[in-house]
């Protein structure tokens, strides 16, 4: 039976919110966090806008208030965020571009994986919040980011795909460039992993280009373009309260649909199988629900920071979804969910 474990070494500054909501301090920790990364996203896209301040300004901003977060979140287990990108950055100046995205690759899986097998050992079971969540987002980033440094350096451009092209980096980041790539605030907690190469575009501001230029306008170097920069807060405030909802039936059904049911003696001589069946499915999806809003906060995030225009529709209207971590319900009325 999962449990609650008293292991953990975020800040417990806010224990009697804890405990005058009735849920434990590190899920206090994490919305605290959200909510902080949200305000600090706005200024992020207002104050530190790339038209009023140095990439450098922005790329320090990201990442300082990374740690801040990670730090409150997870203690002394913070050292762990920059533990495994560094190894895989000192792999990545020092190794080959011909196999240097093979070795990020099992450099950062091996520690991903050695985190998870000290959690199954010694906090196993336990649902409390640890640094394997950000962990994972961070070996996304820094794998794809090897990978498309070998597409940029070490591979003839007639070899690479679309999407290859696209993403390939032709020369390696700077430190400040790279980290603050893998541990900027907007997609510590709970992603969603992006790629480098729009990172750096949304830092420069160049990410709004692509996908707002002008039918039949020219992009030589003579060509002015005035670009308009649509607003997220309509975004922003959908995928908020998307998130709200989540985890507000997450908390009304818990109650009604524990999971840990499952393993009582009762549950397992004495339904049928239909029964067994319909509540699986039932409190299995309702444990999702928790996740839903982790991903809908953190996508809420990102678009108020200014990342994941996508363009417009048809109508006109911008979409914020250039990376998104779930469309839940495309999800849940999928086939394969309910397999």
């Amino acid at each position: 039976m999962a449990f609650r474990s008293h292991h953990y070494d975020g800040s417990r500054i806010f224990t009697w919110l804890a405990e005058y909501v009735g849920i434990e301090v590190d899920q206090v920790n994490f919305v605290i966090s959200q909510f902080v990364a949200l305000a600090l996203a706005s200024l992020f896209r207002t104050v530190l806008h790339p038209s009023k301040t140095k990439s450098e300004i922005r790329h320090g901003f990201g990442l300082v208030f990374g740690l801040i977060i990670g730090y409150f979140c997870f203690g002394m287990q913070a050292l762990h965020l920059a533990g495994l990108p560094s190894l895989c950055y000192i792999v990545i100046r020092t190794t080959s571009p011909q196999i240097m995205q093979r070795m990020v690759l099992a450099v950062a899986l091996i520690y991903l994986s050695c985190i998870h097998l000290h959690r199954q050992i010694y906090d196993y079971a336990s649902y409390t919040l640890d640094i394997s969540g950000p962990l994972m987002i961070i070996t996304q980033k820094v794998t794809s980011l090897a990978f498309c440094i070998h597409d940029g350096i070490a591979r003839a451009e007639t070899e690479l795909s679309k999407s290859q092209k696209t993403y390939a980096v032709n020369k390696i980041p700077s430190a400040l460039e790279y980290f603050s790539y893998a541990l900027q605030f907007p997609s510590l907690m709970a992603g969603p992993a992006l790629f480098y190469k729009d990172y750096i575009d949304f830092i420069d501001g160049k990410h709004l280009l692509p996908n707002s230029q002008p039918a039949g306008a020219s992009r030589d170097s003579s060509t002015r373009i005035v670009v308009h920069e649509p607003s997220p807060i309509g975004a922003v405030f959908k995928k908020v309260t998307m998130a709200m909802i989540c985890v507000a039936i997450f908390v009304k059904f818990l109650p009604v649909f524990p999971i840990s049911r499952v393993k009582d003696s009762d549950f397992v001589e004495n339904t049928s199988l239909l029964y067994k069946f319909w509540y699986l499915n039932g409190a299995t999806m309702l444990m999702r629900f928790k996740y839903y809003f982790a991903w809908l906060f953190a996508d809420a995030v990102c678009n108020n920071s200014g990342m994941g225009f996508n363009g417009y529709d048809a109508n006109g209207i911008p979409q914020w979804d250039k990376f998104t971590n779930v469309f839940v319900l495309n999800f849940e009325v999928s086939a394969c969910s309910i397999l």
